[in-house]
Formats: structure tokens, C-alpha cells, sequence
């Protein structure tokens, strides 16, 4: 399936009606006092909508995407108005100050940072408007956070969940090229470190409130720090010789779309299908290219029909669509 306009308008109308939605909301906030109770709007007056902070994040990745991608359809100029609105001084202000309390030192990480920087260039690609300068200075803030934590980070984290480390830094590192050589350098010796010497994938996947695959969230990150001739001997190694990839990547069954941890696994349908169009891209000409295009397909169809419905996957699940569909 290829990104159409109606594809597009469709995700549109679902990302412009939960950005600005302001409940239900999850909040990750840690409350330092009594003078810490307030709506979410107040200390997000940017990302308040969407049920939690990096959905709100990546829905706006989703619009501005949409609208570049479609200049002409209808939403795009509700996107621009609404864009102007959102994206002030003002409010962006007010969403770097949170980050200087002191209790906010692990605020959305590492999901949302990766996902902010990935936003960023993304309005970078908008040069009619101010947003990415507007944002600029909250990404340089996550990215500085992300300088920081890389620095200390003995262990990847390889859940498959928000805290996944090399999901966030497969859009940090996209977001580094070209702007960030020593952040590119880090990350790719990180990777290395990480991830350079493992083989044989044995891990227990899927596990039930997953929307991110710990295998090829990892071999998508390797597939963009390494050249291809050093990258797909990695690859065989890691899921190919064993035979996970061929018996194990398949899509999962999504039981009750109304539990929020349970609707993840749609997500991770959505995501597989990234990675592995992503990776087959990579290893175009090798054998197992069409092995992965053919299994990203399977994970796509499995999934696009419940981009909409029931709140708790609506309110992200676009995005992760919209990866995939770009990434084919």
C-alpha cells in the first residue's frame, strides 16, 4: 500500500483532532509540591494533547509531515493556522523551562527526545514558516540531554516500549547528520559498543504491551551507523543463520484494542513494518531483501485498518503508519 491523499487526509483529520484534545492525559510528571498541581496545558502549552506528552510530539511530526507532503489538501491549511497557534515563543518558552527543574532530568526519556528532534527536522523542511527556529532551542536542550546520557549509559535498554534506546537514537542520529558531527560520532560508537558484537537473536518477542521489536529497532540503528558491506554479514548473523527472522517475524494478534498496553501491539506491526522495508533498503540485491520486503507487507496489512478507532491507539498509531508508509 503507497501513501495516497485520502491516506493522508485520513491521518490528518485523526492528528488535528487529539493535539489539541486535553483529556484524557497521562502525565509524566514528578511533584516537587503542592504548587505543583496543575492542568497539563499549564507546564505543556505546546504537547498537551494526544494522552501524554510524546504522543502529542510525534502527532505534530505527523501533520507537518502530511502538510508538506500535500500541500494542496484541504487540512493542510488547518495545519498551518493551527501550527502558528501552537508553535509561539511564548509557549516553547514555557516547555524549555520545565526542562530545568531538577526533577526533570529523565522527563521523556529517551522516547521523546528522539521523537522532538525528529519533529524539528521536520519543520526545518517547512522554509516558509518559523517553526523549526522556534524549536530549535528545545532541540538543542534534548540534544544536549541526549550527549549527557549516552555518556553514562553502560547497557542498551532493549524492551520494546518508550524506553528502548535504539528507537530514540535511530531519529536523534537522522535528525545529528549534517547539523551535529560529534553527536553523530557518539551515537554511532555507542551503537557499535552496544550492539557491534551480538548475534544469534534468541529473545522472547513479542511481548504483550510491545510496539517496538528490541531486534530490529537495534539492527535498524546498525543498518544506518554501518556500510552495507559490513552491516549484512551482521545481519545473517544476527537473525538470518538462526532462522528467527523467516520463524519468528510474523504479525502479532491484537486481543482488545480498548487496553492501552494491549493496542501497543498494533504499533509494533506498524513498526516492524518500518524497520524491515527500512533494512531491506539497506540489503537491496541480497537475497534476504525480498524475504523482508514480503514480511514488512504482512505487518503493514495487518495493521493500517486500525490506524482509527478505539482512543488509546488513535491517539499515536498514525504515526507509526506514516513511518512505515514513507520508509516502502
Amino acid at each position: 500500500m503507497e501513501l495516497t491523499e485520502d491516506i493522508a487526509r485520513n491521518f490528518a483529520r485523526i492528528a488535528l483532532g487529539h493535539v489539541t484534545r486535553p483529556y484524557p492525559y497521562k502525565d509524566d510528571h514528578v511533584f516537587e509540591s503542592e504548587a505543583d498541581v496543575r492542568p497539563p496545558w499549564v507546564a505543556h502549552p505546546v504537547f498537551f494533547g494526544s494522552y501524554d506528552w510524546h504522543s502529542c510530539v510525534h502527532g505534530w511530526w505527523t501533520l507537518l509531515t502530511l502538510r508538506r507532503l500535500y500541500p494542496g489538501m484541504e487540512e493542510a491549511a488547518r495545519i498551518e493556522v493551527l501550527a502558528e497557534e501552537t508553535f509561539t515563543e511564548a509557549k516553547l518558552a514555557t516547555e524549555l523551562a520545565y526542562l530545568d527543574r531538577p526533577t526533570s532530568r529523565g522527563f521523556e526519556r529517551p522516547y521523546g527526545w528522539g521523537w522532538l528532534l525528529y519533529l524539528h527536522l521536520e519543520a526545518e523542511r517547512h522554509v516558509d514558516r518559523q517553526w523549526a527556529a522556534r524549536l530549535e532551542p528545545l532541540a538543542q536542550a534534548f540534544a544536549a540531554r541526549l550527549r549527557d546520557y549516552l555518556k553514562v549509559l553502560t547497557y542498551p535498554i532493549t524492551v520494546g516500549t518508550h524506553f528502548n534506546t535504539a528507537f530514540a537514537l535511530v531519529l536523534a542520529r537522522r535528525w545529528a547528520l549534517g547539523r551535529d558531527v560529534a553527536l553523530v560520532a557518539l551515537i554511532d560508537d555507542w551503537a557499535e559498543r552496544a550492539f557491534g558484537d551480538r548475534s544469534d537473536y534468541r529473545g522472547w518477542e513479542p511481548g504483550g504491551d510491545e510496539f517496538l521489536s528490541p531486534v530490529l529497532t537495534a539492527a535498524l540503528l546498525m543498518s544506518e551507523v554501518r556500510p552495507q558491506l559490513s552491516y549484512a554479514p551482521w545481519f545473517d548473523a544476527l537473525v538470518v543463520a538462526n532462522g528467527w527472522l523467516a520463524r519468528e517475524c510474523r504479525p502479532v494478534f491484537v486481543s482488545d484494542r480498548s487496553d492501552g498496553k494491549i493496542a501497543h501491539l498494533d504499533g509494533l506491526n506498524l513498526s516492524r513494518a518500518w524497520c524491515l522495508h527500512a533494512i531491506a533498503s539497506e540489503l537491496e540485491g541480497d537475497e534476504v531483501s525480498g524475504l523482508l520486503q514480503r514480511l514488512a507487507g504482512q505487518h503493514l496489512d495487518a495493521a493500517l485498518p486500525h490506524v482509527a478507532g478505539d482512543y488509546m491507539g488513535e491517539h499515536w498509531l498514525a504515526s507509526f503508519a506514516l513511518l512505515a508508509l514513507l520508509q516502502r
